[in-house]
């Protein structure tokens, strides 16, 4: 892949959407996917629908997490034409200013460690070779996340995994990240990020402890991500906000309580709104309108209510509804967003 790649034509506006002229984040109907395909502007297209229909662009994933409600799909847009393909099993496209990429690795007899060292070992690989070198945002999909006891239990083997591939890991330069367990009882780690060819500003959540911080007490290897994280201006992405749920310190909060959970994570999004306001002013000052957000919930018959509490919210976010599991079992829901 070139990694000199040059802007010839700017984006026709597309609303609703998150972000300036140079990236555009939105949802829209999933049978809207083939016309998103066609735009040459199309950075990625992602459908979490657990029977969206296959297709070999490498722009095109597909997170199989049921729905609340008529099938979307989540569509990322720049100002100039991307270039895109696939290298040595890494699915990528970029335009001027940012690059998307995509690896899934099979588990072998379900050994996540290991997969999780082999998908971010090629990543790392990928980004050394290919003119985007600063990894912005990460999302982490893969099957049974809480499986397992103690140190064996699934989501910390990942972390394990993860530190691993990376080789160094340099805490004051992590990504944001999200990771969450699928349904499907396919055991595929599905990786896919967003990178610059400058470093972003990681940010942290006054109201919690740092996750690579955590005490032992949550697995051998701590969590390494940031909570949030402001990319380099000339991307035009918005503020990044890892996958967030109630936890205050690094103490899951109100046990069995959706509602309430809900409502903490919601003032943690709000909180990392508020650190990145003092690095950037001009972003707007509360979650709603220019908020882009993928709601996670545990339980499939608690969608429902999410929704309704979610469309009740101030602003007026774009959202969708997903039937996922938060890695820590009794957390019922987890939260990402695009802010900006």
């Amino acid at each position: 892949m070139s990694s000199t790649i040059r802007s010839v034509a700017a984006s026709q506006v597309i609303s609703p959407s998150v972000g300036p002229a140079l990236f555009r984040a939105f949802y829209a109907p999933a049978a809207e996917r083939d016309a998103a395909l066609a735009d040459p502007h199309t950075l990625a297209v992602f459908g979490f629908s657990t029977d969206a229909a296959t297709c070999d662009d490498p722009r095109w994933l597909r997170v199989p997490l049921a729905e609340q409600g008529p099938a979307q799909i989540e569509i990322w847009q720049g100002s100039s034409p991307v270039q895109h393909g696939v290298s040595d099993g890494v699915r990528w496209s970029a335009n001027d200013t940012v690059l998307f990429g995509a690896i899934e690795i099979d588990e072998v007899d379900g050994d996540i460690e290991s997969a999780a060292a082999d998908a971010y070992a090629l990543m790392s690989s990928f980004l050394t070779s290919c003119g985007f070198p600063h990894l912005l945002r990460t999302w982490n999909y893969l099957d049974a996340v809480t499986e397992g006891d103690g140190d064996q239990e699934r989501y910390r083997r990942f972390c394990v995994g993860r530190v691993r591939g990376l080789r160094a890991l340099d805490e004051a330069a992590l990504p944001a990240a999200t990771c969450i367990g699928r349904f499907d009882g396919v055991r595929r780690l599905q990786v896919y990020w967003l990178a610059a060819r400058e470093p972003g500003l990681p940010l942290e959540n006054p109201r919690q402890v740092s996750a690579f911080r955590y005490p032992r007490q949550y697995g051998p290897q701590s969590p390494s991500f940031s909570r949030a994280l402001l990319p380099p201006a000339a991307t035009g992405l918005p503020l990044l906000q890892s996958g967030t749920a109630a936890i205050v310190g690094h103490v899951s909060q109100h046990t069995g309580a959706l509602l309430e959970q809900l409502d903490e994570t919601l003032v943690n999004l709000q909180s990392l709104v508020d650190a990145a306001r003092v690095q950037r002013p001009a972003l707007p000052a509360q979650l709603g309108a220019a908020s882009l957000l993928k709601v996670y919930v545990r339980r499939a018959e608690d969608m429902p209510a999410i929704a309704a509490r979610m469309a009740e919210l101030s602003g007026a976010p774009a959202f969708v509804v997903l039937h996922a599991e938060v890695c820590r079992a009794e957390l019922l829901v987890e939260i990402e967003g695009l802010h900006g």
